[in-house]
């Protein structure tokens, strides 16, 4: 008798999303949040914004002006312990009402795509599910999915922000320009005004620069996103089980992005080639911090756990694979030569990838919290967290 197979780790807060890129709209249930917890939709959409901005963004994010809308769990301004249902309506969707008709008799479909991108899961999925028509692949494997996973990100932020936790996206370096400006809480602002989310403005310059040569040659970009989050609790995650170290849930969370292709904690490949003298950090302690470390290169966890400082998470994310000078690759109905699809697409989405990455790293940091402290109702849970934060204090 075969065994059942086991489900993977999704935390006492589980989350499900649907819809495709040019559907009518993206749904999310959220199952799992306290009851008590404040929330209105101007907590969620300012991440929606956030997310389409970000120079050599496409024509889409002009189209579309991101808004969610609650369809259940949430009266009068607060969470009701019931799941909570959220909406976002694709704009978009009334050029593309015939194509995405659900009913049958849609066959041979409009604006078919049978020419998989390299670097795409065009063809991966047409080969797994029997897709000639690979929009049946396209349109759920578009990262227009990550806009309602934003919004959940957002409903997380919110939860972890009366916990006293604050979080922040940005971009380490793109386009082969790193930034020279070492990362500050006091820089929160200038990252905010930054068309590519960086901290030092002679780098952004010259990003914009490659974007531009980049759109003009029908090429993208890719680089490098960090998140951090500051006002953790040391003791998040565990050891005791693989499922349950949290670098390893942020990881898979990490690399569930699309396009992502690489993660570390803090300055994890860096590390890898020091000594470990060079590496580990010292401990410390004192009557009014308690245990603490001068240095963070850990990036906040050891042994699958928070260790209380800032908590660092980077990803590597790759070109878009849409070209407007596209490569070679092979039809899948006639198996003849033929240049990949064009769809429109932008030269880079680096900056909004940095706003995804602590959204969604955000949602793994709630679900922690959340199986460590449990609760049903948000004063529950903030009770529970202060008295941790008193007895690891006295510890």
């Amino acid at each position: 008798m075969a065994l059942p197979r086991p489900l993977p780790y999704n935390g006492p807060m589980r989350f499900l999303t649907a819809g495709e890129s040019h559907g009518p709209e993206l749904l999310a249930i959220i199952e799992g949040l306290p009851a008590g917890l404040p929330l209105t939709e101007e907590d969620i959409n300012p991440w929606l914004e956030r997310r389409q901005k970000g120079y050599g963004r496409g024509r889409r994010m002009v189209i579309e002006k991101d808004q969610v809308e609650f369809r259940a769990g949430v009266r009068a301004g607060r969470t009701t312990g019931a799941p909570v249902a959220l909406a976002i309506r694709n704009a978009d969707f009334r050029n593309w009402v015939e194509v995405m008709d659900p009913a049958p008799g849609n066959e041979p479909r409009k604006r078919a795509l049978t020419a998989p991108r390299p670097g795409h899961a065009d063809l991966s999925g047409g080969l797994k599910y029997g897709h000639k028509d690979l929009r049946d692949v396209l349109e759920r494997a578009s990262a227009r999915e990550t806009a309602m996973r934003v919004a959940v990100g957002a409903v997380a932020m919110k939860f972890l922000s009366l916990l006293g936790v604050e979080g922040v996206g940005y971009v380490l370096g793109m386009a082969g320009v790193w930034s020279r400006v070492p990362f500050s809480w006091d820089l929160l602002a200038r990252i905010e005004a930054s068309p590519v989310r960086m901290t030092d403005p002679e780098a952004e310059a010259e990003v914009i620069r490659r974007i531009d040569q980049a759109k003009a040659e029908g090429d993208t970009l890719g680089g490098i996103l960090e998140a951090r989050f500051r006002g953790l609790v040391p003791g998040l995650g565990s050891h005791v089980h693989w499922d349950r170290k949290l670098d390893g849930r942020l990881a898979q969370m990490a690399m569930s992005i699309p396009a992502v292709k690489g993660v570390e904690i803090g300055p994890g490949f860096e590390n890898a080639m020091k000594r470990g003298s060079e590496v580990h950090d010292p401990i410390f302690w004192s009557p009014e911090r308690g245990f603490y470390r001068e240095t963070n290169r850990a990036g906040g966890l050891e042994g699958g756990m928070t260790t209380g400082e800032e908590l660092v998470i980077r990803a590597a994310l790759k070109p878009i694979a849409t070209l407007m000078k596209p490569l070679p690759t092979v039809d899948v109905l006639t198996h003849e030569p033929k240049d990949a699809a064009r769809e429109r697409s932008d030269t880079t989405a680096v900056p909004a990838a940095s706003v995804i990455l602590c959204a969604l790293s955000a949602i793994v940091l709630a679900q922690a919290y959340l199986e460590k402290f449990g609760g049903d109702t948000m004063e529950e849970i903030q009770e529970r967290v202060e008295r941790y934060r008193e007895r690891v204090r006295a510890y």
